[in-house]
């Protein structure tokens, strides 16, 4: 989940799937492996849980590891590492009892100081984790992350071995959910200790606590396993031995992958949607999945709010989804549709939040003068970074026509580069803009809004109301939903309608192709992460 959760995509985003002409997948060469096998759209970027901000990263994370809760077969929180957990009368201290039979990978225990260890080091700021927002539930968070107290302050305390203690800021009603995500897992400490700044950056350098084990990754190729974890608890529950995974970025060759019976799933690129919608293991649906173009805020020209505004108008939206993407709606706020409810109100809150930035290209050109007035240029050049799949570049040269088209004086090269080098290059700050993919963790608007693929928010974007909104949203309106929503959505405002901080661009769906000797596949329930704990292959 920054630039977060940034980024990325599985697959390829909002990707509408094929399931190329398979009639009888019984009939496949795979009928009678034990296998399941799988393409993805990019290689692994990280099996470290406080460094990722890319779903191919994130995905090996959820079947490799394994925090306090997880989704089960239904998309709902569960106990996982913990095996029951209570609360104080107040709702913001909550007591998790370990099980004492859950063990890593190395043979240690996973007990309550691997929590400690695991979210001291997440929010510290000296590792620079794009996903430590993500703990400012958690008592003293914020501060921390702001360098105003040390890592040892965070509301989390080992009581014994296998008994933690979380300290909240406040009560807030989807905890669960929350503790599901990666940055959330425990972390062996002397694993850590014994690779250093290896630790996760190859599969031998990392040790596992989750029902599966990543083999074969050495941190530069394309393929790898997840292989059942003989050391997991619940392992007589794990039906699945092994999962192959191989890159595939060209989506007609997953296509033909698939059809051939050498690939058990895959999603496919936009190109395929209507061609396959009608065949046998095709399967589509909408998700909270966003497309978004996030601004290098260091830089002259995407420094300049005007400029941002002027670049988040001047594209049209419905003509992408439309003839580009062939899937997928507009987005004109960073939260998508669908997703958040009020839990007073029932109101949906996209609808209540309304649009904060649309396709307008008039107003596009009045910001886009202003920019070049103050810049003191009439011919500026911007530079957009995108990931090399190949929607990931039809995107890209969308925009880069219609930004040309739409604002005098604009030249946009694109650069498109592996997933693992996009990361890189954003945390680096070396692009100007970078468009990319992001989907929720837990179902409330603040993940979006304090999240979602924004690079460098908590230390680039400079407005105090979007923090104060935040801060009471999380704090003095935390058992109030209506104010609480009131105070998110002016927290989106300043970010989006009035700062263009980042610039919303569609909301995506995912097509899929799943051959039907696949059983008990789940997905995650914001996104397209796999879940392989329950899958079962039949002959």
């Amino acid at each position: 989940m920054k630039s977060k959760k940034l980024a990325m995509l599985f697959g390829v985003v909002f990707l509408s799937l094929v399931l190329v002409g398979c009639s009888n997948n019984s009939k496949s060469q795979n009928s009678t492996s034990q296998t399941f096998k799988v393409a993805t759209s990019d290689q692994i970027a990280t099996l470290n849980t406080a460094k990722y901000s890319d779903m191919i990263s994130l995905e090996a994370m959820d079947n490799a590891f394994e925090g306090l809760y997880r989704f089960d077969s239904n998309g709902k929180p569960v106990l996982a590492g913990a095996k029951s957990v209570t609360k104080n009368d107040a709702s913001d201290v909550y007591t998790f009892k370990l099980r004492t039979n859950a063990k890593w990978s190395n043979g240690d225990a996973v007990t309550a100081k691997d929590y400690v260890y695991a979210w001291q080091n997440l929010i510290d700021p000296t590792t620079a984790s794009p996903n430590s927002q993500r703990l400012d539930p958690i008592k003293n968070a914020q501060a921390i992350r702001k360098g105003e107290m040390s890592p040892d302050q965070l509301g989390v305390k080992a009581i014994d071995d296998y008994t933690l203690e979380v300290d909240l800021e406040a009560p807030i009603s989807y905890l669960d959910e929350l503790l599901t995500g990666a940055p959330f897992f425990p972390k062996n400490e002397k694993a850590v200790a014994k690779y250093g700044d290896k630790y996760g950056t190859t599969s031998a350098k990392t040790v596992y606590n989750g029902p599966y084990v990543v083999t074969g990754w050495t941190g530069t190729n394309d393929t790898w396993s997840y292989v059942k974890n003989t050391k997991y608890w619940d392992k007589a529950n794990v039906k699945l031995k092994r999962a192959d995974v191989k890159v595939v970025k060209d989506t007609s060759t997953a296509g033909k992958l698939f059809q051939t019976g050498k690939i058990d799933y895959t999603i496919l690129g936009n190109e395929f949607a209507k061609q396959y919608a009608n065949t046998t293991g095709y399967h589509s649906k909408k998700i909270p999945l966003i497309g978004y173009l996030g601004f290098n805020t260091q830089r002259s020209v995407t420094g300049n709010v005007h400029a941002r505004k002027a670049t988040a108008q001047a594209f049209d939206k419905k003509s992408l989804v439309k003839n580009v993407l062939n899937a997928g709606t507009p987005l004109n706020g960073i939260v998508p549709t669908d997703f958040a409810y009020n839990s007073e109100t029932k109101k949906e809150y996209r609808s209540q939040a309304g649009n904060m930035i649309t396709y307008n290209k008039k107003a596009a050109q009045t910001e886009w003068a202003k920019a070049k007035e103050e810049l003191g240029k009439d011919n500026l050049t911007l530079e957009l970074l995108t990931s090399d799949t190949n929607e990931a570049k039809q995107v890209g040269a969308f925009l880069q026509s219609q930004l040309e088209q739409n604002l005098p004086g604009l030249k946009v090269t694109v650069r498109s580069i592996p997933l693992k080098s996009r990361l890189a290059a954003t945390t680096a700050y070396n692009y100007d803009i970078v468009y990319g993919t992001w989907q929720a963790d837990y179902a409330d608007p603040v993940n979006f809004i304090s999240d979602g693929g924004q690079y460098h928010l908590n230390t680039d974007y400079k407005s105090e109301e979007f923090w104060n909104d935040l801060n009471k949203a999380a704090t003095e309106y935390a058992t109030d939903p209506t104010k609480r929503w009131e105070t998110l959505i002016n927290a989106e405002t300043h970010l989006i309608k009035d700062d263009a901080y980042t610039a919303p661009v569609y909301q995506g769906s995912m097509t899929y192709l799943l051959n039907t000797r696949v059983k008990g596949l789940t997905i995650s329930p914001y996104g397209t992460v796999l879940f392989y704990r329950d899958v079962e292959l039949n002959s």
